[in-house]
């Protein structure tokens, strides 16, 4: 029997498959179709507009975080519901796209059939979250963020150099079937899995048979806790919480004020580097005339190696020196990035320059998850924990469609070059403003998880 709670291998490779299938879609439309539309000549306020319309679902987990807490209970286990049928409706939409001919005659059908997929792979996203906040120790979530992180790139690897091929010579229906078919494998094995020993595979429709599985599974996560004193107890789970309490415990938390300044400098780098990627992937594509298969091969093969040897090695080092500490050096490395990129912008033409850069702008994403993410979770309130992380996580997505617009409206005036000098003033700023953070918790603060750098 597959018992999350009972195997932290188990724990490390279910979250590590579930963020597989986060990723294929998000490199496929965020990379392959990115540099297609790029490529066949469309505008960098186009196609910034189909990513912001894609993406903006995302924007909203706030909301779809307190109803997943509030019907949070389930006899196939503890929000593993919403992460089945999510997975299950997200695998229909991604069919849909099969109607899609020609993605640019069709952008508009095209892009409301995304739409659709990402509203269901957003509240898959918060659900699978809130699942590995209730399931995880502390101590393990730097280790759980980089395999998640790992997960999401080897999906993004699946969605762009795997599938950016299959687009250009075999047309966009067989990439939509491709992706629909390895969503339904994972959407299979997703069932098998149980959180607890005594959780069912399929619901128990009788009442007093779902009373009784209730109380059995209360009984045998009594017995597991009373064998591994380090798993925390997470929010009651007895019942379902009313909706209008998680809203105000979610206020509460995501307005603590020392939390609200730490989310903010993560927030300003997120958007910072989806800005200058942006223009600068642009520039190389409509400017420099490089190939958009050639990118998208780049950006999911080699690159995502690195990215994997980052997030295995920042995991580690994030649970050891501490998420804020961490979190100051990567910023120091991410404004370094920018400038020395930008500096170099009369040789962006030559492969090996061009090629480096998108090296090193897709490496800034793993640093940030091995550092800003294990801080995030770490501030989140257990009451209400994946309605406060996957708030903090749709402003951060937010963030990134909100970059994809900003990009398309700076290059109407300005050159990339000089949107990578701001984006490195932003981060340079966040990073002033972070180091004047206390490290440590207060005794006496109730909702600061934060570990101490």
């Amino acid at each position: 029997m597959l018992v999350l709670k009972e195997s932290r291998r188990l724990r490390y490779f279910t979250f590590c498959f579930l963020y597989i299938m986060q990723g294929l879609p998000a490199g496929f439309r965020a990379d392959t179709i990115y540099n297609y539309l790029v490529e066949k000549g469309l505008t960098a306020e186009a196609v910034g507009s189909f990513v912001f319309l894609v993406g903006l679902p995302w924007s909203f987990q706030f909301v779809w975080g307190p109803v997943v807490d509030r019907f949070q209970v389930s006899v196939i286990g503890q929000r593993k519901q919403w992460v089945v049928l999510t997975q299950l409706v997200a695998v229909a939409a991604s069919l849909g796209l099969l109607v899609i001919r020609d993605p640019v005659a069709e952008l508009g059908l095209m892009s409301a059939l995304f739409l659709v997929h990402s509203l269901f792979a957003s509240i898959q996203d918060t659900s699978v979250d809130a699942m590995a906040i209730g399931v995880t120790p502390e101590a393990e979530r730097g280790r759980l963020n980089a395999l998640m992180r790992i997960g999401f790139l080897l999906g993004t690897s699946l969605g762009a150099a795997g599938l950016a091929p299959v687009l250009h010579y075999y047309g966009f229906q067989r990439a939509a079937l491709l992706q629909s078919g390895v969503l339904l494998f994972f959407t299979v094995l997703t069932f098998f899995i149980r959180l607890d020993r005594t959780d069912r595979l399929l619901p128990a429709f009788l009442r007093g048979a779902r009373a009784r599985q209730l109380a059995a599974r209360q009984q045998a996560r009594q017995a597991t806790l009373a064998l591994t004193p380090t798993l925390a107890p997470e929010a009651p789970t007895a019942h379902n919480q009313p909706l209008w309490t998680i809203f105000q415990e979610l206020a509460r938390s995501v307005w603590q004020p020392r939390s609200l300044r730490i989310y903010l400098c993560v927030w300003a780098v997120y958007l910072a580097s989806t800005v200058f990627y942006s223009s600068y992937k642009f520039t190389l594509l409509h400017d420099l005339h490089y190939r958009a298969q050639a990118v998208s091969i780049i950006e999911g093969s080699w690159v995502n190696l690195l990215a994997v040897v980052v997030l295995l090695a920042g995991g580690w080092v994030s649970d050891r020196l501490g998420a804020v500490r961490l979190q100051r050096g990567v910023l120091v490395f991410v404004s370094l990035v920018f400038l020395t990129i930008s500096a170099l912008h009369g040789s962006w033409a030559q492969p090996a320059v061009g090629n480096g850069g998108l090296v090193a702008l897709n490496l800034i994403d793993p640093f940030m998850s091995v550092a800003a993410l294990p801080l995030l979770m770490n501030l989140c309130d257990k009451r209400v924990a994946g309605s406060q992380f996957t708030a903090y996580m749709a402003l951060i997505n937010f963030g990134d469609v909100l970059g994809a617009k900003i990009n398309g409206w700076a290059l109407s005036f300005t050159t990339a070059p000089m949107v990578g000098v701001g984006c490195a003033a932003i981060v340079l700023l966040s990073f002033w403003n972070l180091r004047r953070v206390r490290a440590e918790v207060p005794v006496s603060e109730p909702r600061g998880n934060l570990a101490a750098a």
